[in-house]
């Protein structure tokens, strides 16, 4: 495998470019979940609609977009990082849907629709987020993903890493006991490296895992990948203070209310789209060794703090 050479690439961002690109994959990931997830009419019918409600038809696709573009970057066939990035989108989902539970957030709008609580019940919305979690990694474990067994145990152990009791299972609890109390800085980074980040940050790791990248490149990979999930928290408190819920496709204003300690609390919003320059441009020089080959994952990087949703 070749793997790229050292180049510096100094460069504007490409919004148009990276919009066509986002669109146009985002069409892959969603027609790989739309078969990965078909419908049926036996006893699990409503539990099946309910999965395909949770995950298709809306989103960014953000951290597929990662998985496939990173991937792409080692030549590893679409047919392959499509999958990986169904299912970090399943998983993702599955939060989503315990997320606007009663019990936990308690919203009852999702992409501007209504959540899958709120579509279904609460019961049916447990059990198809449970069912996107255990289908995630079920796609992982095939061969269809890649041949290599070691490869497909090195994407599941990372990505168990990542959205469990030490990364985003682990975040959701930190930010529910942190409510009502003034968190210091350096905890809201934590607790939200552990909640958004480590699941960006296994996306755009999952396409080195792929394509089997050498350490170097794969470890910057993982620290892009972080760096652009910090960038996408602290934007997210900007627009939770800034947008409307036309805009977001949620309610907005419910940092505030809840009493969470976000980024926009702590640093005001000025303070907060700095400290997201700042990440993102941490995040940029991590690509360097990639040339132009990563143009795209550097207009991303612009891309998720310039976003209004």
């Amino acid at each position: 495998m070749t793997e790229p050479t050292q180049t510096t690439i100094i460069r504007a961002t490409d919004t148009a470019l990276l919009k066509q690109d986002m669109s146009a994959r985002a069409g892959v990931i969603e027609s790989t979940i739309d078969a990965l997830l078909p419908p049926t009419k036996g006893g699990d019918a409503r539990l099946i609609d309910a999965m395909r409600y949770a995950t298709l038809g809306g989103g960014k696709r953000l951290r597929g977009y990662l998985a496939v573009t990173a991937a792409s970057l080692f030549g590893v066939p679409e047919s392959q990082s499509a999958r990986v990035a169904a299912s970090v989108e399943m998983l993702h989902a599955y939060s989503l849907v315990h997320d606007d539970l009663p019990a936990m957030d308690d919203d009852d709008m999702r992409r501007g629709q209504p959540s899958t609580h709120r579509k279904f019940d609460e019961a049916t919305a447990i059990l198809a987020g449970d069912a996107l979690q255990t289908r995630a990694f079920e796609i992982l474990a095939a061969a269809h993903t890649h041949a290599s067994a070691d490869v497909r145990i090195d994407l599941i152990q990372s990505f168990a890493e990542a959205s469990g009791a030490a990364g985003m299972v682990g975040g959701q609890m930190i930010d529910m006991e942190g409510e009502g109390r003034a968190l210091p800085l350096d905890e809201v980074r934590h607790l939200h490296a552990l909640k958004t980040g480590c699941l960006i940050r296994y996306s755009a790791e999952a396409g080195a895992i792929l394509g089997q990248a050498s350490a170097d490149l794969r470890k910057r990979l993982r620290a892009y990948g972080a760096n652009i999930g910090a960038a996408f928290q602290i934007a997210d408190d900007v627009l939770d203070a800034t947008a409307t819920a036309e805009e977001l496709g949620k309610t907005a204003g419910k940092d505030e209310a809840s009493g969470k300690s976000t980024f926009v609390a702590l640093l005001g919003i000025d303070g907060a789209r700095n400290e997201a320059a700042r990440v993102t441009e941490a995040a940029i020089a991590e690509l360097a060794p990639f040339g132009a080959q990563a143009d795209r994952l550097r207009d991303l990087a612009y891309y998720v703090i310039e976003r209004r949703n």
